[in-house]
C-alpha cells in the first residue's frame, strides 16, 4: 500500500508546504498562488517609469493639501529658518592651540554667514535668488519629491565678490539621456559611469521656450557635467541613498502612497457632493396624482396659490382624524395613494471618517 499524503490546496504535498516560509508559499487557502511579482533590480524596476513617477509625484505635491504641508513641514523640521555652519577644526592636526582653533573657527562662522546669507548679493548661487540656507530648503523639498538632489559647481568671474565658487541648482527631471536614447551599462537615465560603476558625468537637459504653459520648459540640447575635474574638484553633486548595488537614481518616497494621495481627495469630493444633495430634502412624498393636477397643487397651474391651501387644509384634516397609536407612538395614516420617503444622512459619510 502507498503512504497517505496530505495535499495543499495547490495540489503538492502540504508538509513540504508548511515547512517553508509562509510568505514565499502559496499561503493558507492559496490566496498568494497568483502573487508572483518578478524579481528586478532597483534600476529596472524604477528607471523605465521614473519620469511618469516623478510627475505624479510633483502633481500630488501641488494640487493635495496633506502631501503638500507634509513637504512644508519635513522641510521647515530638518532645516528651520537658518542652516547654520558649526565649524569644529581639528586643532591638534592642526598644530594650533585649543583657544586659537575656537578663535578661528568664530571668524570662520561669520564670515560664512556674512557671506552665504546675503540676501541681497546671494553670491552662493549662480542665479543669485538663494540665500545657503533657501538652497538647503529647496534641496530638501526636492529630495522628498523626487528622491535625489543635483547641483553643479560652477566658477565664475564676477563683479561685487572675490568668491569664486557658485552653485546652480539641477532640478533631477532635467537628468535624462541626451535625444532620448535607450539606456546601456554606461549611460542610464542620464548618469555616466564607469566600468567600476562610479559616476562620471551628468546630462543635464537645458531650458527653453516655456510655450506660453503648453510646453515642459526645457530644450532639446543637453550639456555634459564632468563629476569632477582633473585635479578632483567637484564640479556635479548628485546626493541621494540607495538601496542596492547598481542604483543609478533615486526613487521618491511618494511612489507608495501615490494612488491613494490621488484617489483620496476624490473620494472626499464625492462624499461631500453627496452630503450636500442628501441634505436638500429632509422628505418626499409620492402621489398618484397626474402631472396636471401636481403642478396645480403646488401653485404651478392656473388656480394659483388657492389650491394649495385647500389641499394643505384637506390632508391636515384627514391626519388630524387618524389617531393610531402602538405603545404611545403614533403611526400617521397618509393620504390614499401618498407615500411618505424619510430622506436620511446615514449612509453620507460611509465609513470615509474613519478611514
Amino acid at each position: 500500500m502507498t503512504a497517505v499524503q496530505i495535499l495543499h490546496p495547490n495540489g503538492q504535498p502540504a508538509r513540504e508546504q508548511l515547512s517553508s516560509w509562509q510568505g514565499a508559499g502559496g499561503g493558507f487557502g492559496g490566496q498568494l498562488e497568483r502573487w508572483k511579482p518578478a524579481l528586478k533590480t532597483l534600476d529596472a524596476a524604477l528607471l523605465p517609469q521614473l519620469d511618469l513617477g516623478n510627475a505624479r509625484a510633483e502633481d500630488v505635491t501641488r494640487n493635495n493639501a496633506f502631501a503638500a504641508n507634509g513637504v512644508q513641514l519635513h522641510v521647515d523640521n530638518i532645516v528651520g529658518h537658518l542652516f547654520r555652519l558649526s565649524y569644529k577644526p581639528r586643532w591638534r592636526r592642526l598644530g594650533i592651540s585649543d583657544v586659537d582653533a575656537r578663535s578661528f573657527a568664530q571668524d570662520v562662522e561669520a564670515w560664512w554667514t556674512e557671506y552665504a546669507e546675503d540676501p541681497i548679493g546671494c553670491w552662493l548661487d549662480v542665479e543669485r535668488k538663494r540665500t545657503a540656507t533657501m538652497m538647503v530648503r529647496e534641496a530638501i523639498g526636492t529630495h522628498t519629491r523626487l528622491g535625489e538632489i543635483m547641483a553643479a559647481v560652477e566658477w565664475l568671474e564676477r563683479p561685487g565678490t572675490k568668491m569664486r565658487t557658485a552653485i546652480k541648482m539641477v532640478s533631477p527631471k532635467r537628468v535624462s539621456n541626451p535625444g532620448g536614447r535607450a539606456d546601456t551599462a554606461s549611460l542610464r537615465h542620464g548618469i555616466e559611469f564607469d566600468r567600476g560603476g562610479a559616476m562620471v558625468a551628468a546630462w543635464v537637459r537645458q531650458s527653453g521656450a516655456g510655450g506660453l504653459g503648453f510646453g515642459n520648459g526645457m530644450a532639446n540640447e543637453w550639456r555634459r557635467i564632468e563629476r569632477e575635474t582633473r585635479f578632483g574638484r567637484p564640479k556635479f553633486i548628485h546626493i541621494f541613498e540607495p538601496t542596492e548595488d547598481g542604483q543609478s537614481r533615486g526613487a521618491n518616497q511618494f511612489l507608495a502612497v501615490l494612488e491613494q494621495s490621488h484617489m483620496l481627495p476624490k473620494l472626499q469630493h464625492t462624499k461631500l457632493q453627496n452630503a450636500i444633495v442628501n441634505a436638500m430634502y429632509a422628505a418626499t412624498i409620492e402621489s398618484e396624482l397626474g402631472t396636471e393636477a401636481a403642478l396645480e397643487i403646488i401653485g404651478a397651474g392656473d388656480a394659483g396659490t388657492d389650491n394649495v391651501a385647500k389641499y394643505l387644509m384637506a390632508v391636515n384634516s384627514f391626519h388630524n382624524g387618524s389617531k393610531l397609536a402602538l405603545n404611545g407612538v403614533k403611526i400617521p395614516h397618509l393620504w390614499p395613494g401618498e407615500k411618505l420617503n424619510l430622506q436620511t444622512s446615514g449612509n453620507v459619510d460611509n465609513g470615509f471618517t474613519d478611514l
